[in-house]
């Protein structure tokens, strides 16, 4: 993660089911799902301003941790946190047992 992401707060949104890191009046997201001690990330989202400035790599890394530190098991429909996981395999730790990232 870029330094700059580093002392922003990752927001649990529960009404709106969604994950939000405020970014110089810009908000990044991660809609989610959770039943129990599972949660489904759906969708990231980044506005265009901060395309292409690790904003979606810092929000993932902070929602995996918040997983990781509230013992949930996740599930990662979105394809871009799949794709983080795949490229970081030591967050596999924090994946639902039955779940696989692009076929590992």
């Amino acid at each position: 993660m870029k330094e700059e992401f580093t002392p922003l707060e990752l927001v649990k949104n529960e009404t709106a089911q969604r994950f939000e890191m405020n970014v110089t009046n810009a908000v990044a997201i991660i809609e989610y799902k959770q039943t129990n001690n599972k949660i489904h990330l759906i969708h990231t989202e980044v506005p265009q301003e901060l395309e292409g400035k690790g904003a979606a790599t810092a929000i993932i890394e902070k929602a995996l941790a918040y997983i990781e530190k509230n013992q949930l098991k996740l599930v990662p429909l979105c394809p871009f946190v799949a794709a983080y996981i795949k490229r970081h395999p030591e967050w596999k730790r924090v994946l639902e047992e039955s779940v696989t990232v692009n076929g590992q």
